[in-house]
């Protein structure tokens, strides 16, 4: 029945993600689906229930689909479909509305698989598939690559974050190099810390370019 159940909530979030060209496509909620399941089996976590999380945390998401992102329509739709009770429902949601960055990072779900599907999550917003998403969102919605007249914040505002202000670059610093102290799971930091080590390589060697160095 569990099969079953990812199975169809899989075609669901294939069918859903279809034409999108942001970097938080199908197959990047594949990676975070399977990357969650391998964390899990290691972190002794309940496997399906991380398993819906990490399917189901980018379908109602506000950069996505606007403020009523908010109200987890497609999310709750989708779980009703599949014979998911209110309560199970109502914690999904929940453990779903605690993922996202937003600016500063703080946020944590409550549950291990909440969290486990957060750092399967982040894991994928860094090394080199980090690196090609963040400049395809970027481009997606018109965001400068570098510009040394646009200052790199250290820090920025949930509504600075949900606007997208700045530049591709410069959100490596204000969210990308964070992610490893904020990873919840010693699984999960282990692949972390490679993968940002990839992108601190990578701002060296853009910045050795940028300059003409090499």
């Amino acid at each position: 029945m569990e099969k079953e159940i990812i199975e169809n909530i899989i075609k669901f979030v294939e069918d859903y993600f279809e034409k999108d060209a942001s970097g938080h496509d199908f197959y990047h909620t594949l990676r975070v689906y399977k990357l969650a399941r391998k964390i899990a089996e290691k972190e002794k976590a309940d496997i399906f229930l991380t398993s819906i999380i990490a399917l189901l945390h980018d379908v109602d998401d506000c950069k996505i689909v606007g403020e009523k992102g908010e109200l987890f329509e497609n999310t709750k739709k989708v779980l009703q479909q599949n014979n998911f009770n209110d309560e199970m429902i109502n914690l999904i949601c929940s453990e779903i509305s605690k993922i996202s960055f937003k600016g500063n990072g703080v946020n944590k779900p409550v549950t291990l698989e909440g969290k486990i599907a957060q750092d399967a999550d982040r894991i994928d917003d860094l090394g080199a598939i980090g690196i090609a998403r963040t400049f395809t969102y970027g481009g997606s919605i018109g965001r400068t690559i570098y510009s040394p007249k646009i200052p790199i914040r250290d820090t920025v505002s949930e509504k600075d974050y949900i606007a997208n202000t700045g530049t591709s670059i410069g959100h490596f610093y204000e969210k990308k190099l964070k992610l490893l102290d904020l990873i919840n799971t010693e699984e999960a930091r282990k692949l972390a810390m490679h993968r940002t080590q990839y992108i601190k390589d990578y701002l060296d060697e853009f910045f050795a370019e940028w300059e003409g160095i090499k």
